[in-house]
Parts: structure tokens; sequence; C-alpha cells
């Protein structure tokens, strides 16, 4: 009986390989540490903030945002970086920059407000996390010398440090409620404009400067420690309003 040759097996030669690329095994340990401090201060933050300690939940969202800076240096100097480390990144900036200051925000101040209190909250965190997912799609297509709308990080520090400042003069987060909500819903619909930040990716840490320069640093720390959460606030609320004066300075020229 004669074989088909259609069903007969093809020749070595003339079948075609198809090179699968496997995914490399396990991740890299230290950026991903960062990410994952970073991710612990939020959710430390978290729990301060529904245990009364708010002063404490400001501080752990200020370490979050320190760690979150860390991680990726640390990953570009090692050459660790990575999609997954990306990916965790992302997701750890949602909880301890989105979720936390919102629910330590309400749980200090806006739940006085009912309904119009958690609507606040959640046009924040909602603004946050289309902000990094709009980040992560165009960060090969952007001019990395600007972020697109108001850096998550950065509206956390305006909300910590609103919030540390709030409690350091004694002031009660119901007497503030509506100025807390305005300002929380704000910052939210900043994260998603098409605003124009600095992003300081462009200065040069590395190369040599006066010796002043450093003295300038030291001045700028022992200042800040004097008062550090008026200092920080104000200087994440100066950054926050950047945006939009520069987009109105722009237009008017």
């Amino acid at each position: 009986m004669t074989q088909d040759p259609s069903e007969q097996p093809s020749k070595p030669e003339q079948q075609e390989e198809i090179a699968v690329k496997k995914p490399a095994k396990g991740v890299y340990l230290l950026p991903n540490s960062f990410t994952t401090a970073s991710l612990f201060s939020g959710f430390y933050a978290v729990v301060s903030g529904m245990s009364g300690n708010f002063e404490n939940a400001a501080i752990a969202i200020f370490i979050s945002m320190i760690l979150d800076t860390l991680d990726g240096r640390v990953a570009r100097l090692t050459n660790t970086s990575s999609k997954f480390g990306a990916e965790y990144d992302s997701l750890a900036d949602v909880v301890a920059f989105g979720v936390a200051p919102a629910l330590v925000l309400f749980s200090w101040s806006l739940q006085s407000l009912g309904n119009f209190g958690w609507v606040a909250a959640f046009i924040y965190v909602a603004g946050g996390a289309l902000r990094l997912a709009r980040f992560n799609v165009q960060l090969e297509i952007t001019d990395s010398k600007y972020f697109i709308g108001l850096p998550i990080p950065a509206a956390a520090g305006v909300m910590a440090g609103m919030l540390w400042t709030g409690v350091d003069y004694g002031l009660g987060g119901e007497s503030l409620s509506y100025m807390v909500a305005v300002v929380t819903a704000v910052l939210g619909i900043l994260m998603v404009s098409n605003f124009k930040y600095y992003s300081f990716k462009d200065l040069d840490l590395k190369g040599k400067v006066p010796f002043v320069a450093l003295l300038a640093v030291v001045l700028v720390f022992a200042i800040y420690s004097l008062q550090p959460p008026i200092l920080l606030a104000l200087t994440f609320l100066v950054f926050a309003v950047s945006g939009p004066v520069c987009w109105v300075l722009k237009i008017t020229k």
C-alpha cells in the first residue's frame, strides 16, 4: 500500500523551526526590595490613619516617596531594570500614593462630609490610577524632560504635607473638611490633566560642582528641619500649581 505523500513526514530541512524565547526565571532582589519597602510604608500609613496616628501616617507617606525614588535609581545604577520591576513599581505607587493618602485624609477629615467626602477621595484615587496607566503607555513617546499631568508622588506630597501641617498646628480635620475635599479633588484632576511638569531628569548629579553648592544643600536641609510639615507641604503645593501657572504664562505671552 502506497502512503500518501501528504501524510509522509516532512524532511528536517523543510520544517520551520520557531525559536521560542523562554522568559527569564526569577526577579531582581535589590530594586524590588525598595519597591516592597515603599509599598509597606504606604500600607503602614493606612493602618496608622485608621488608628488615629495621623502624624505617623503622613511621615510614612514621605518615607515611601524616598523609597520610590531609590528603587528606580538603584535599578539603573546596578543594571537590574526589568518589565516586572516597572509593573510592580506602578502597583505599589497606586497603594502608597493613591489609596493610602486618600484613606488617611478620609479618616482625618473627609468622612465628616458624608458622600461628598468619599467621592472627593475616590476622584483622587481614580486620577492617580489613570495617571500611572497613561504614564506607562506614553513612557517611550513623551519628552522625558516633562511629565504630562501631576506625578502621583507629588500629589501624595501635597496630601501628606497638608495632613502633617494640620496635626502639627493642632487643627481638627473636620474644621478643614471642605478645603481638604476641594484640594483632594483638584489634585485628582491635575493628575489626569495635560499640564506639563518639569521632571528634573536632565539634571546632572554625577558631575562635579563648586564647593558652595554643597553648602547650599546643607543650608536647605537645615531650613527644612526647622518646620518640616509646612515647608514640605508648601514645596509640593508650589510644584502642583506650577503646571497650570506655566500654561497660563505661556498662552499670555
